[in-house]
């Protein structure tokens, strides 16, 4: 019996023992909780994160463009309308500036004819010559006039000469004029007082008649000179009537003269005005001869052909193809809201991603991402687009790694514009807030303002 109640003694205190382990086993009475120190740790670790700095940033998403507008894709348009003859290039080709794309034929019936400027060309020649003979007609008109004047001046002269032998031999009859006339006074008082002393008998009939014989000639005398005086005065008035007529004369040639010399520089200037205008004609004939053939305006590549087949009709001014330069400065660009355009300024920094190259982005530290690139504001635009945000150019940065050789105009590309470093708690704070990021200006603006408030 007392073997066999120790053996059921044993097997109590077993059984009691395992029933006790599995109870601490299963409600853990002495194990030892590590809660509240990875509370604490977790606690500490959020207070340090929230002074850990934080970029802010704005996004904006946007597309590849160029800077300068002569860069971008542009399209090749005709001048004049015609038709096509011949494609040197097709779709996807590249050209040199200056290679030959496109023959164009005449469609208009003003220059169908192949000879057109060879006929010009004889019309101008054949102008010219008129003009010419015009010049010289002119020329011997003026001569002719010089030599009427130079004639009307020494015939002028020989009448004038002859004037003043005229006058005076006037005055030289007129001088014997009085001369005689004085003369038939005094023997007018002779034959007077020879009357009275032949009838006072003083003297005979003989002496009375030979001094009326002498009073007699000397009427005569007079009337002759008289004659010779009113003769010579009618040759004075005769050679002043010859002057005015000489004058008259030569006048009217000289005018005649000046009026065919006129007339031949009225027909030069219209001749002149005819080879210009033939010559631009001429001009514009091959000019246009040279724009059957439309030529590349820069180095590019071909895209976009909108006539496909020969003979098709192209219309003056219309897009025959797309030609998009091959040596560009790539620049994005972005559109800002609003509310981000106080933020941005020229030469500010920003972030890029471009498309269909892999990145990994730590927004708020811009400096652990990956496959970002660098660029700077270049314009900023004051007026809003249609799309009611306002449209930024930024360029490559040169002081960043460069950008990718195999971007292509139009490819997508979001920009991360960096601010200013705040804390994360601020950062979180101004989000729950809904204020905006932290106006500031640029280094070098700053450094100018603070200059000018010392000044």
């Amino acid at each position: 019996m007392s073997d066999h109640h120790f053996i059921s003694t044993i097997i109590e205190s077993e059984v009691e023992h395992t029933s006790f382990s599995s109870y601490k086993s299963v409600y853990h009475i002495y194990r030892t909780s590590n809660v509240k120190k990875w509370l604490w740790a977790i606690l500490i670790g959020m207070v340090v994160i929230l002074f850990l700095p934080w970029t802010q940033n704005i996004r904006a998403k946007g597309s590849i463009t160029t800077l300068r507008q002569e860069q971008r894709p542009q399209e090749l348009n005709t001048i004049i309308p015609g038709r096509v003859v011949k494609w040197y290039v097709k779709e996807g080709d590249f050209v040199e500036k200056g290679d030959t794309i496109l023959q164009l034929g005449e469609v208009k019936v003003d220059y169908f004819d192949p000879r057109l400027l060879e006929r010009t060309q004889k019309q101008i020649d054949s102008k010219q010559i008129a003009v010419e003979g015009y010049g010289n007609k002119a020329v011997t008109a003026e001569a002719q006039i010089r030599a009427l004047e130079e004639g009307q001046r020494l015939k002028l002269s020989q009448i004038d000469i002859k004037l003043r032998q005229q006058d005076l031999k006037v005055t030289s009859d007129s001088n014997d004029l009085n001369a005689a006339i004085n003369e038939l006074g005094v023997t007018k008082r002779q034959i007077d007082a020879a009357k009275l002393m032949l009838d006072s008998g003083v003297i005979s009939l003989i002496d009375f008649e030979r001094r009326k014989v002498s009073y007699q000639n000397v009427v005569a005398k007079k009337i002759s000179n008289e004659n010779k005086y009113l003769q010579s005065k009618q040759e004075l008035i005769s050679l002043r009537i010859e002057k005015n007529a000489t004058t008259q004369e030569y006048t009217d040639k000289i005018a005649k003269a000046d009026g065919e010399r006129f007339g031949s520089l009225s027909n030069k200037a219209s001749g002149e005005a005819d080879v210009a205008k033939l010559e631009n004609a001429f001009s514009n004939y091959d000019l246009r001869n040279k724009l059957y053939y439309i030529t590349a305006p820069q180095s590019g590549q071909i895209t976009k052909a909108k006539k496909a087949g020969i003979g098709e009709m192209v219309k003056e001014g219309e897009m025959v193809v797309e030609v998009v330069p091959i040596d560009v400065q790539y620049a994005v660009e972005l559109f800002a809201e609003p509310m981000d355009l106080p933020l941005i300024s020229i030469g500010q920094t920003i972030r890029f991603i471009f498309d269909g190259f892999p990145a990994i982005i730590f927004t708020g530290w811009p400096a652990a991402s990956y496959g970002t690139f660098g660029g700077k504001v270049a314009a900023v635009e004051t007026s809003v687009s249609s799309n009611g945000k306002f449209r930024l150019l930024v360029i490559e940065d040169p002081n960043d790694k460069p950008w990718p050789k195999q971007l292509r105009m139009g490819g997508g590309a979001n920009g991360i514009a960096l601010l200013k470093d705040v804390p994360i708690g601020y950062e979180l704070w101004r989000n729950i807030n809904g204020f905006p990021p932290e106006y500031y200006k640029p280094f070098a603006d700053a450094k100018k303002i603070e200059s000018d408030k010392k000044k």
